[in-house]
């Protein structure tokens, strides 16, 4: 695989101020790919964008978008759709996760709200700037075998837990692949989901309270970095091995076996 495989490709990562989603803007930035960057925040997003360029031949554009609110995520469509004549790569990489039950703007568990259905609407919007080669990867999760998904209390108003709440969510994501892929296929998007294993990111540490520091700081010896949970996703957008593969789960850049 060239050194440059992505060159006079256009990306787009979500999550892309930290932590994995920052290493695989930089990494299909560095294969040639002009990458778009989705963040929340403003903030860490220019942070992020600056740290990024300081190799100067990498190709990137920050756009702001609340994956939580549809507003937000319909008017990031479009512009990108305004602004760009293809996507060749969406890697919905961004994810939540909290110990208390919060809620998007338009009232559903935020876990489910943004790692399921945010990532659901922002690709339908972005679907028709897809074609022939153009690939969908879904970060996803090894939580998603202990998942179910609850139909008759989508907001687990009777039962929430952190590890409900995100299996959910993350269960969503592997049915959304195997679905999508299929509905795709005759035009030539693939859609491949992966598990990056566990990874030391800032994920499930408060902000605010700083609360999950120290446990993340504590187990960080036993975790993956960034770059190395990113690898299977920036395998599944760039390696040609895998461009006609589709409607699969990865792990450590293998087909792997989901939950029945």
């Amino acid at each position: 695989m060239g050194e440059k495989c992505l060159e006079g490709k256009t990306a787009i990562v979500t999550g892309a101020n930290s932590g994995m989603g920052m290493a695989t803007t930089a990494a299909l930035a560095d294969k040639g790919a002009k990458v778009i960057m989705l963040c929340r925040s403003e903030e860490r997003g220019k942070e992020a964008l600056t740290k990024l360029m300081e190799n100067k031949d990498r190709r990137l554009e920050l756009i702001l978008c609340d994956l939580g609110d549809y507003d937000s995520i319909r008017s990031f469509a479009k512009q990108v759709r305004a602004e760009y004549e293809r996507i060749d790569i969406l890697v919905n990489n961004a994810g939540f996760i909290s110990l208390d039950r919060q809620f998007t703007k338009e009232g559903l568990e935020r876990q489910f709200g943004i790692n399921h259905i945010g990532h659901f609407l922002l690709t339908m919007l972005l679907l028709k700037k897809m074609g022939e080669g153009s690939r969908i990867v879904n970060v996803a999760s090894g939580a998603h075998k202990t998942g179910k998904i609850h139909f008759d209390d989508i907001n687990l108003s009777k039962n929430f837990n952190v590890i409900t709440a995100y299996s959910q969510s993350k269960l969503a994501n592997v049915l959304f692949t195997r679905e999508l892929a299929r509905r795709v296929k005759e035009r030539g998007i693939t859609v491949n989901c992966c598990h990056p294993g566990a990874v030391a990111t800032n994920i499930g540490i408060d902000r605010e309270t700083g609360f999950g520091k120290t446990i993340t700081g504590m187990l960080k010896p036993f975790f993956q970095t960034p770059e190395e949970g990113a690898r299977t996703a920036i395998f599944l957008a760039s390696d040609n091995s895998v461009k006609d593969i589709t409607g699969e789960y990865f792990y450590k850049c293998q087909i792997a076996r989901s939950s029945k």
